[in-house]
């Protein structure tokens, strides 16, 4: 749908971002997409445009060490970090929430790399790229981790800002009241844009290395893995996604397919589908494989890639409708710009994909996620990578009244997550408290209309799930 733009659009949204020091880099990417919007670009990608992707494995790749090492040695690491988690009622940095044993995501992160880092004799220089709301609070959280730093190079860079667009004339939002809420992020297609703004890039291959990988902080399956970079230097590919089969839950996310009209592998987002493709993006047998958003690129090529478009990449636009203020429905409708990373695959030529395991895809995007992270589903060792305990992870599914937020979450689980380990799924309904100790065996369902207690050491199981339900005490 196009907005019918005002003249002064673009000028006075440019202005708006000069004067809160955005970068020159990010306010022409911000006009290319805004050109776009009035054009009445919705950068949706039609099913009939594009066709299934298939690919190999990389338990079916050899990888010889001395490859995979050489690999990792000329590798950077940077986490996407801008995310509040807001949606799990958070206001700081998501990744600052506890894991396991006291330690948070930022914790696990930093010993994998610092381990990493031992095992094979290599800088591995991490970085993360912070919003403006997450930088202070991640910064002093890793402040503990006085080697963390590579001499040289940054361990932040911050992603950019954009003003939101009215829906209605595509001027700049004005709210007064809470400053803050006219601006959005560009979501994480902006990590180009910031590395070319920053010097970054240059900084880097200045440095001697020659390939970066890119993944979310939510993500602890995300480890900077040598036997994938080694694949990835030997397929001489510019970038590469890695991939992983879709399940039920997937139904509703992007998947990656080829276009027809040029061959090149695409990333279709749910927000970049046509109602009428709806089915044709959750048929499993159909769209096989999802991103995990963990990302490699050669410097070198994504350099070129930017000198030869001016700086802007060119990625598919999404069109994202919002609030103003996304708690206020009487707010005006706004338009955010958004582009996704992983789109950056239809930019390159020759660019690749690879299925791993489902270990390596691990994000936490509500307390259901996080309840089966703090679970023993998976172990920590000492090198900080998860190991997965069994062949699937349970379907978790809590009471969204009662769980959503992690204030109300961390209270049900006061003496830590139940086992979970021989959990096929877990669907807890009403308001439950768990005490320590507590297993799930199998399909457990529990409902209540009043507050429960489940009590330490209790083994809740298919068969008997009902009569738990019936028979735990009240809260």
């Amino acid at each position: 749908m196009a907005s019918k733009g005002n003249p002064q659009g673009l000028a006075l949204a440019r202005e708006k971002m000069r004067q809160a020091g955005v970068d020159e880099v990010a306010i022409d990417t911000f006009a290319h997409y805004y050109r776009l919007l009035e054009h009445g670009e919705t950068g949706m990608i039609a099913e009939d445009s594009i066709e299934p992707l298939d690919m190999e494995s990389i338990a079916d790749v050899d990888v010889p060490e001395d490859v995979a090492a050489e690999a990792i040695r000329a590798t950077a690491v940077i986490k996407l970090n801008g995310g509040l988690g807001t949606s799990m009622g958070m206001d700081r940095a998501k990744s600052l929430l506890c894991v396991r044993r006291g330690l948070s995501f930022l914790d696990i992160i930093a010993r994998q790399v610092l381990h990493l880092r031992t095992q094979y004799d290599a800088p591995l220089p991490l970085m993360f790229m912070n919003s403006f709301r997450t930088s202070a609070d991640t910064m002093a959280a890793l402040a503990r981790y006085e080697d963390l730093a590579v001499k040289g190079l940054p361990l932040e860079f911050l992603q950019n800002k954009e003003p939101k667009l009215l829906v209605a004339d595509l001027l700049p939002a004005a709210y007064p009241k809470a400053p803050d809420l006219e601006w959005c992020p560009p979501g994480h297609g902006d990590i180009y844009t910031a590395l070319r703004g920053t010097g970054l890039l240059t900084q880097l291959l200045a440095a001697g290395y020659r390939y970066v990988f890119v993944s979310n902080s939510d993500n602890l399956g995300a480890v900077p893995d040598a036997r994938v970079a080694g694949w990835f230097a030997q397929s001489g590919a510019p970038f590469a996604i890695e991939a992983v089969r879709r399940t039920p839950s997937d139904r509703k996310g992007g998947h990656f397919a080829r276009r027809k009209a040029d061959g090149r592998i695409v990333l279709r987002e749910s927000a970049q589908t046509l109602d009428a493709d709806k089915e044709a993006l959750s048929d499993l047998d159909r769209h096989r494989y999802c991103s995990t958003n963990n990302l490699w690129f050669d410097i070198q090529a994504m350099v070129d890639a930017l000198d030869a478009r001016g700086g802007i990449l060119g990625l598919p636009l999404i069109r994202n409708v919002k609030h103003l203020d996304p708690a206020d429905s009487s707010t005006p409708e706004v338009i955010q710009i958004e582009t996704a990373m992983g789109a950056a695959i239809e930019v390159f030529e020759g660019a690749r994909t690879i299925e791993v395991g489902r270990d390596r895809f691990v994000p936490v995007k509500t307390t259901d996620d996080l309840l089966v992270l703090r679970s023993d589903v998976y172990d920590i060792g000492k090198d900080f990578v998860l190991d997965q305990a069994g062949d699937d992870v349970p379907y978790v599914s809590l009471d969204g009244d009662f769980y959503k937020l992690v204030g109300d979450f961390d209270k049900r689980f006061p003496e830590g997550a139940p086992s979970l380990r021989e959990a096929d799924s877990f669907t807890v309904g009403g308001d439950w408290t768990f005490g320590q100790g507590v297993r799930v065996i199998g399909d457990v369902k529990l409902q209540a209309s009043a507050a429960q207690r489940i009590e330490g050491g209790t083994v809740l199981s298919e068969q008997d799930a009902d009569k738990d339900s019936a028979q735990g005490t009240d809260g």
